[in-house]
C-alpha cells in the first residue's frame, strides 16, 4: 500500500475523482470479488499441484472472460477468437485428466478449485472492464482501493492470527514484497489497456505466462507428468494466442 500511495494521491488530486455512487459500487465490487479469487486460488495451490492449478485457472479465465464479454458488454469476437476458445477448452481438457477425470486416477477437487478460480478471474474482469472503460473509475485508483478494501476485511483474520502472520513474514517477507509491488503493476497496466480494448483482447493476452508456469511447475518443483501438462499449456498457450491475434 505505501508502494503505490503517492500515485494514487496524484491522481485524486488531478483528476479530483467525485467518488458517487457508480463509482463506489465499482470499488465495492471489485473489492469482494478479487478478495474472493486470492481465497480460491491460494485454497486451489493447498491441495493441487501448481502446474496443473494455475493453466487451468488461467486457462479457463480469458475463455470464460469472453462469453461474459459477449453476453454482459455485448462484444462480438470472430471465428478466429471462436477457434482460440475451442483450442483453450482442449487444453483444460488435457490438463485435467482428459478422459480419466471421472476413472478416479486424477482428483478432481484441485481442478474444480482451479475452474471457480477461472470463473472469478473472468467475472472480476468483466467487472474492472465496466469500471474503467464505463464508468471511467480511474485503474490506479481501482486497484488501490480495491487493495485497501481487502485489507480492511482481513484484518480481523490478521490479529486472530497474528502469531502464524509473524512467522510467515519472518519466513517469506522477501518475496510478499516482490509480490507486492509487481503484481498490483502488472494489473494496473492490464486495466489501462482494458479501458480502450475489449475484454476478449486484453485478457487472453495476460495468459502468455501459462506455458512458463506449467514447465517450472513440472521442472523445478518436481511436480508429475510434466509432458502432458506442459502439453495441454501449449495447447492452451495457442488457443489464448489465437484470441490475441482474431
Amino acid at each position: 500500500l505505501p508502494l503505490y500511495a503517492p500515485a494514487a494521491l496524484f491522481i485524486v488530486i488531478t483528476q479530483n475523482p467525485a467518488f458517487n455512487a457508480p463509482e463506489l459500487i465499482a470499488l465495492a465490487g471489485a473489492t469482494v470479488l478479487h478478495l474472493v479469487y486470492f481465497i480460491c486460488l491460494q485454497k486451489a495451490y493447498q491441495i493441487g499441484d501448481y502446474s496443473m492449478v494455475y493453466p487451468v485457472a488461467r486457462g479457463t479465465g480469458p475463455l470464460l472472460s469472453t462469453v461474459l464479454a459477449i453476453l454482459v458488454l455485448g462484444e462480438r469476437p470472430s471465428i478466429a477468437a471462436i477457434a482460440g476458445i475451442l483450442l483453450i477448452v482442449c487444453g483444460v481438457f488435457i490438463i485435467s485428466g482428459g478422459n480419466k477425470l471421472g476413472s478416479g486416477h486424477v482428483s478432481r477437487k484441485p481442478i474444480l478449485w482451479g475452474l471457480l478460480t477461472g470463473v472469478l478471474i473472468a467475472s472480476y474482469t468483466v467487472w474492472d472492464k465496466y469500471a474503467v472503460a464505463d464508468i471511467h473509475v480511474s485503474p490506479v485508483l481501482l486497484d488501490y482501493m480495491a487493495t485497501i478494501g481487502i485489507a480492511l476485511i482481513m484484518t480481523p483474520y490478521a490479529l486472530k492470527n497474528r502469531e502464524k502472520l509473524r512467522a510467515e513474514w519472518q519466513t517469506n517477507r522477501l518475496a510478499a514484497l516482490g509480490v507486492s509491488a509487481l503484481s498490483p503493476a502488472g494489473f494496473m497496466i492490464v486495466l489501462y489497456v482494458m479501458s480502450t480494448e475489449p475484454v476478449y483482447y486484453v485478457a487472453p493476452m495476460r495468459e502468455i505466462s501459462i506455458l512458463v508456469a506449467a514447465a517450472l511447475g513440472a521442472r523445478l518443483l518436481k511436480e508429475g507428468q510434466p509432458l502432458r501438462r506442459c502439453l495441454a499449456a501449449a495447447v492452451m498457450f495457442s488457443g489464448v494466442l489465437t484470441l490475441a491475434l482474431s
